[in-house]
């Protein structure tokens, strides 16, 4: 049943298959603990307290809130699959709410480190596939998936953009600057893929596609060596290229354009670092700000 559901994500809602890979792991795991607790396959008779059992083996697995809700989510989406199709009346997931949690908080690099980055350890370092990943990542806030699946055909190094194919198959132009174009063409001049993978942008020295964790790494490597923070993923380059084109006075709107983002909330996580700096603009602009009195 649940093969049925993969195809309707890939065929109906076109879902990347990276967010299908998510789906499928997450309702196995949920048949793998069903066919234990339950000695059943039958995920059409599944009732809330077997979600909420579900629910509590996760957790004394010490798996995080986080992980916990987006199994949930998929869970969520399979029955409401299922309704939609007949196969059951009530989802058993109704009443079943995400767990509360308090995110961690996502500390941007500075721009000093980002400067210090930039002139004194990229500008010395050969390799220029690495120095790609560091700054496409920073200068785009490109997602690492949306990176390793960049083809070819989206770099548009005359107008100096990439089109980036984002979660749900949606599509988003981003702009770049010229000294990243210049970059990128040095990087074509060693790009050497093996026929299959021809059509990617970002090629390994094996001329295969680029994998996730070896961004991940790379990443983590370069940032580990101007920061003594403890998050130095790719995702803290997209978070700091949020944060600090907001600090240097870009539209929230145009922001979340730039991010792929589907709700103005998910940008808005990015000013929260920028109340203090928020507060200061707002009091030096309103109307009624505390200035002396000129006599």
């Amino acid at each position: 049943m649940h093969h049925k559901f993969l195809d309707y994500l890939e065929f109906e809602k076109r879902y990347s298959p990276h967010t299908i890979t998510s789906y499928k792991r997450d309702i196995e795991d949920f048949l793998e603990f069903h066919l234990k607790t339950e000695s059943s396959d039958d995920l059409t008779k599944v009732d809330k307290k077997i979600i909420r059992n579900f629910i509590v083996q996760l957790s004394e697995k010490d798996i995080s809130k986080r992980t916990i809700n987006r199994k949930l989510s998929s869970l969520r989406g399979f029955y409401q699959f299922l309704l939609k199709i007949g196969e059951i009346e009530i989802s058993p997931l109704e009443t079943i709410s995400s767990l509360k949690f308090y995110a961690e908080k996502q500390i941007p690099m500075s721009q000093d480190e980002m400067r210090t980055l930039e002139t004194d350890v990229l500008s010395k370092a050969d390799d220029i596939l690495k120095k790609c990943i560091v700054e496409v990542l920073y200068q785009t806030g490109i997602r690492k998936a949306e990176f390793c699946n960049l083809t070819y055909d989206a770099v548009d190094l005359e107008e100096n953009q990439l089109k980036i194919t984002g979660k749900g198959n949606k599509q988003r132009i981003i702009p770049i600057a010229k000294e990243l174009s210049e970059l990128l063409v040095s990087y074509l001049a060693i790009r050497t893929p093996q026929e299959e993978f021809e059509h990617l942008f970002f090629i390994n020295k094996r001329g295969k596609k680029l994998t996730e964790k070896f961004v991940y790494v790379v990443v983590n490597k370069y940032l580990s060596l101007v920061t003594s923070k403890e998050k130095t993923s790719p995702h803290i380059l997209r978070h700091s290229f949020a944060t600090h084109i907001l600090d240097n006075g870009a539209e929230i709107s145009k922001v979340k354009k730039i991010l792929g983002h589907t709700s103005l909330a998910s940008t808005q996580v990015y000013t929260n670092s920028n109340i203090e700096q928020l507060k200061k603009v707002f009091n030096q602009a309103h109307p009624r700000a505390s200035k002396k009195e000129e006599l």
